[in-house]
């Protein structure tokens, strides 16, 4: 038998292009006489669809497009993954299905039965469980179809779910089992991914065949890296990340593979991959083309300045430089030089005159009040306002340059330089943004070695540095994962030999600060715990 696994990128909503999409595969499998193609979780509809499953006339046009791909299922097997309704038992009104066709008709279909609530996964809200299990009889060959989550609980030893979908097949004893996902990227799920389907293969000494979507939908990015796993566990070919593409497999060629297919998993390859998708993605699903940006000579603005020149091309990325009279020459020179390295269009509009004619503005309501924070804020929505206007008045989308660091702990002005409607760096730690630098200019200087060596500072009094305000990064950042990615108390991370007074002003910061984060643009996600719809925290709550 000839597997097909096809990993595309879908557009939520979008039937007629997903539906083409699709179509292309088929044409394409059925030139290699491809008996069976595999296609990913919802690919239909797009993953998630979120409420648009609440709505009838989505659900009719998600079925009129699986009839319309029965009639490409005369002479070859497909299975796509898609909403289907619930006339069979009580409960929410929709499964999320694997659908298999053949024939010209709907020959069987396997219901998600571990549904995942946690993190970004919301799939309760919307469907039922499975409760019936049953296999593919097709061309000889006895077929466990599964759905992303339903592997993720080998031996019931996951405690969010009581029972393993694929023990249920076991009797039955199964050719080999397929997998249809729609799993979201982090920098370490390529490998996790790995791990968890050896654990399948290993208890049911079967071959897998996992197919994952690949692009990004809003936050959300998907690596594909989909795969083929011999019956032992021992060898693997897996698809590459981040690209649409088929590639076909013989069942004989799995059973007896002797060999093992991988791509690169260094951390800040996959992370920079990653991003470039995620931008890219958000504009063309959007129909939006064009992005600016402030850039102020610092790190975190530079990096977003590349990836967008990656994803978007010189040509569609235009730049404020805002300098002010605390901006040091070094910035204004850095920022100019990397503009000049990317090819991509800057303007230099000094913010001086503007922050003294608001000063003057304000002074008699100021009266009495010395120079704080205020000051520095205004600066900070000074750019915000220019950087919108240019946004408005050319049709481009503004980038937001702030870090995952700086989101935790507030260290950022609301309808200033947290303004944007896409943060692209809002799930790398100030540390990580150094790295990913580093790994940016591997193969030469692309970003001024100095914007990566200097201090970094707001630049927005006298003589400023971030570390003014806040610990330095390696430690702070050290701590925010203790506390945000792995749910640390104070007494388990200073037990780690934290000091105690900086753990708890860290986490001090990071609770009161939620009103922001509830501000923010969408956070393109590359770690386990972003910001945003993966992490939801009361912004009114007095919990230490």
């Amino acid at each position: 038998m000839k597997i097909a696994l096809a990993q595309i990128n879908p557009i939520i909503g979008d039937f007629q292009h997903n539906l083409e999409k699709i179509k292309k595969y088929i044409t394409e499998a059925k030139k290699s006489s491809v008996d069976l193609i595999v296609f990913g979780e919802l690919v239909i509809t797009g993953y998630p669809p979120a409420d648009l499953l609440e709505r009838d006339d989505f659900l009719k046009d998600c079925e009129n497009t699986i009839q319309l791909l029965c009639k490409e299922s005369s002479d070859i097997g497909i299975i796509i993954g898609a909403p289907s309704l619930n006339l069979q038992v009580e409960g929410k009104d929709l499964f999320n299905s694997a659908i298999f066709l053949f024939g010209g008709k709907i020959q069987h279909i396997q219901h998600k039965a571990l549904l995942p609530t946690y993190d970004v996964f919301d799939e309760y809200r919307y469907f039922e469980a499975a409760q019936d299990f049953k296999l593919i009889y097709y061309k000889g060959k006895k077929i466990a179809l599964t759905i992303c989550e339903d592997i993720w609980n080998v031996g019931n030893e996951n405690p969010m779910y009581t029972h393993c979908p694929l023990d249920h097949y076991l009797e039955e004893s199964p050719d080999f089992i397929i997998n249809i996902s729609a799993s979201p990227f982090h920098y370490a799920h390529a490998i996790e991914r790995i791990q968890t389907i050896q654990s399948n293969v290993k208890r049911y000494q079967v071959p897998l065949f996992y197919v994952n979507l690949v692009g990004a939908q809003t936050d959300l990015i998907f690596d594909g890296g989909s795969l083929a796993m011999s019956a032992q566990g021992k060898h693997w070919i897996e698809m590459p990340y981040f690209k649409e593409c088929m590639e076909v497999f013989s069942l004989d060629q799995i059973q007896s593979l002797s060999h093992t297919v991988d791509q690169s998993k260094d951390k800040f390859e996959l992370i920079h991959q990653a991003l470039i998708v995620g931008i890219r993605d958000f504009f063309s699903k959007l129909g939006l083309k064009t992005a600016n940006l402030g850039l102020s000579g610092g790190i975190d603005s530079a990096l977003v300045a590349v990836l967008a020149q990656q994803a978007l091309g010189s040509e569609n990325l235009r730049v404020l430089l805002l300098p002010s009279q605390y901006s040091s020459d070094h910035s204004l020179s850095d920022a100019i030089q990397l503009a000049q390295n990317l090819h991509i269009r800057f303007d230099i509009l000094p913010i001086e005159p503007i922050f003294n004619s608001f000063e003057k503005t304000l002074a008699p309501v100021f009266s009495g009040k010395g120079p704080d924070l205020t000051e520095e804020n205004l600066q900070a929505r000074i750019r915000g306002t220019l950087l919108m206007a240019l946004s408005n008045k050319w049709g481009n989308l503004l980038l937001n340059t702030s870090n995952k660091s700086e989101a935790a702990v507030g260290y950022g002005t609301l309808y200033g330089d947290m303004a944007g409607g896409l943060s692209v760096i809002g799930d790398l730690y100030k540390t990580e943004v150094y790295a990913l630098c580093h790994y940016i200019n591997r193969q030469g200087e692309i970003i001024p070695a100095n914007t990566i060596m200097k201090a970094p500072s707001a630049e927005l009094r006298e003589n400023q540095k971030d570390s003014d305000s806040l610990p330095d990064y390696d430690l702070l950042d050290s701590i925010l994962r203790l506390y945000i990615e792995e749910n640390k108390s104070k007494s388990e991370i200073c037990s780690l030999g934290f000091d105690a007074d900086t753990v708890d002003r860290v986490i001090l910061l990071v609770n009161r600060n939620e009103f922001k984060r509830g501000q923010m643009a969408p956070v393109l996600r590359i770690s386990k715990k972003s910001f945003g719809q993966g992490r939801r925290y009361p912004i009114v709550a007095k919990y230490k």
